[in-house]
């Protein structure tokens, strides 16, 4: 129950007035006039006729008086409805069902001293005032299709339905399955590239190429800088597969590789409007960065790439007018390559970042930009379109459903993970530069080991300097073999995957202790994706916060059992969610009390969330 102190607002009668022979009516809401109407007529009979016809009764007048000074009163009248008007009472739990349908327009209105919905089916009732119009309106609330949030052009050049991305997950976990279950569901899901060598990468191409032959899909291009030959012969994989859209993350800076990409077959249309074939959505959560893609590309790469022939003069030209990335994830603290920046505060400063920019080169089509990082529940993707993102993105949820390319045994501990259940721990890829990402710590012991072979990287020039009971141990409980042995085999895998690191290695022990090391960290990821149990103490599981909030969310309903949490189940319960807690916000801010447990919001089953959604 509300009790605001407000000034008084109720309706007169309609009244009369003549301006140059011709006659007005008009209305008043609280002396305020609300409604004026040229009668086209300068007879005073005809205008009386009009004020007649449209004289307001006393009861409505009286209602009006009521409805002012009641308890309940959180503004003034913004419309009144016809006194047989089906009003269902606010505080019945089956009346809420007109709330929780996403497209159902609704009318709060004051009847009988108290609250009351009515349902808007197909029309919209008349607001104006007449005879029989006695119930006051007191707030509108509008259809909202979980489609309608975000940004309906990054849905339109993307070719989906939501504005919702699953994100890549390195090893191939964001699997062909998953992208395939995204792309039915109406949304847009990238297969994890990174740390899978061109084979595999192309056999996922041509998988999704089949399976998905008219729905969106999209690639991972993971910054490379010890693999820098990687990166580019996975660019060239992607324009010879004509690969379309790529998810950008880990990029410290711009390269040739991806300017090359970006910029591949740059034209006008037929209209003048400077075409690209390829886009980028950066993952970032650096300032700096942010900056690079929300910029042209780099001169000095166009340039080189004018001097190699792959650009002529005019298309080098029109590599001016775009911004690297069309679409930016402001990256919050996400598993994997985090720096755990709040979403509060970083993804306002690259949306200013954003602002700034385009008043700097104008670009024809702004770039969005959208929020990752801790969006695992309809509360956090609300909270997300509220500020304003253009899209979601999410990432730790969709390691934990049936269709990643992970064991059950990671699925099973990601069930049980709460919030504080993660921590910092060096990155295999990055591993000399002290990069680290979010990884599961509860019921492994990796975040630990991979810090201690960090600080031995750190304190010595080569294995040889290690003391040798830290040695010894090392061998035992975490290469479980020889520092000779786990060379060779080390030798190994980098013969087929860069013959030239074996060669650094050789020639700098630092070197070569640095990838033994980083074949640990490696297998470790290995280990949880085959679900090695001999090795469960060593998994390396990517893992934010944000898979405790959604365990805690989904706790005592369907989706707490591993087996039943699939991607675009998952997905779509988010979005309706946050569209539903979107509508419950509308009411409150009319200063209207909702229900505590009709915000209470549980996962439905697909068919279920369908009905809500259609």
């Amino acid at each position: 129950m509300i009790n605001m102190q407000r000034p008084t607002y109720f309706i007169s009668q309609p009244m009369l007035y003549r301006n140059n022979r011709n006659w007005y009516g008009y209305k008043k809401i609280g002396g305020k006039v609300v409604s004026k109407k040229s009668l086209r007529t300068t007879l005073k009979q005809e205008a009386e006729s009009w004020l007649s016809r449209m004289k307001v009764s006393r009861q409505t007048i009286e209602a009006s008086k009521s409805f002012a000074d009641s308890e309940f009163l959180p503004g003034p009248a913004i419309g009144w409805l016809h006194k047989d008007a089906k009003v269902l009472p606010y505080d019945k739990p089956e009346s809420w069902e007109a709330i929780k349908n996403l497209n159902c327009p609704v009318h709060i209105v004051f009847k009988n001293n108290g609250l009351g919905l009515v349902v808007i089916n197909g029309e919209i009732p008349e607001a104006m005032l007449s005879t029989d119009s006695t119930i006051p309106i007191i707030g509108s609330l509008a259809a909202l299709p979980a489609a309608n949030l975000g940004d309906r052009s990054f849905c339109d050049d993307h070719g989906i339905d939501y504005a919702y991305y699953t994100g890549a997950m390195a090893n191939g976990i964001a699997s062909v399955e998953m992208v395939e279950a995204v792309a039915e569901g109406g949304l847009l899901g990238f297969f994890g590239s990174g740390g899978l060598g061109l084979a595999e990468i192309e056999k996922a191409i041509d998988a999704l190429t089949e399976r998905c032959p008219d729905k969106p899909f999209g690639f991972n291009l993971i910054h490379s800088p010890n693999e820098p030959k990687l990166e580019a012969d996975t660019v060239q994989l992607y324009l010879d597969r004509n690969i379309r859209l790529v998810e950008t993350a880990a990029f410290l800076d711009v390269t040739l590789p991806l300017v090359r990409y970006r910029v591949s077959g740059i034209s006008r249309d037929d209209g003048g409007q400077v075409v690209t074939p390829n886009h980028i959505i950066a993952k970032l959560s650096r300032e700096e960065v942010a900056a690079k893609f929300l910029s042209p590309p780099p001169k000095h790469f166009i340039d080189e790439l004018v001097t190699s022939g792959e650009l002529s003069r005019e298309q080098a030209g029109l590599c001016s007018l775009i911004p690297l990335a069309q679409d930016i994830v402001a990256e919050a603290d996400s598993g994997g390559h985090t720096d755990n920046r709040p979403a509060l505060t970083l993804f306002p400063t690259i949306l200013a970042l954003r602002d700034k920019k385009q008043a700097e080169f104008n670009f024809s089509q702004p770039p969005r930009i959208g929020l990752g990082g801790g969006i695992s529940t309809p509360w956090s993707a609300a909270a997300a379109y509220a500020m304003g993102a253009a899209f979601i993105v999410t990432g730790s949820i969709n390691q934990a459903c049936v269709e990643s390319e992970t064991s059950d045994n990671v699925r099973a501990m990601l069930a049980e993970t709460r919030q504080a259940d993660v921590a910092m721990a060096p990155a295999a890829d990055m591993f000399e530069m002290g990069v680290n990402v979010q990884v599961l710590k509860r019921g492994t012991m990796f975040s630990m080991r991979a810090a201690k072979l960090y600080e031995l990287y750190r304190n010595y020039s080569a294995i040889e300097e290690i003391p040798l009971v830290e040695r010894k141990k090392i061998e035992k409980s975490m290469l479980r073999c020889s520092f000779e042995e786990s060379w060779r085999k080390t030798k190994s895998f980098w013969r087929h995957r860069d013959p030239e690191e074996i060669e650094r290695a050789l020639n700098n022990p630092k070197h070569k202790m640095a990838l033994i090391f980083r074949s640990y960290l490696g297998r470790a990821a290995v280990w949880a994706q085959n679900g090695d149990l001999s090795r469960k103490i060593d998994y390396q599981i990517f893992c934010g916060p944000s898979m405790g909030a959604f365990n805690e969310w989904v706790k005592d309903s369907f989706l707490a059992t591993p087996e039943n949490r699939k991607v675009a189940t998952i997905a779509l319960n988010i979005l309706y969610g946050a569209a539903f807690l979107r509508r419950c916000n509308y009411i409150q801010n009319m200063g209207i009390s909702l229900p505590e447990n009709l915000k209470r919001i549980k996962p439905l089953k697909l068919r279920q969330v369908l009905e809500y959604l259609k």
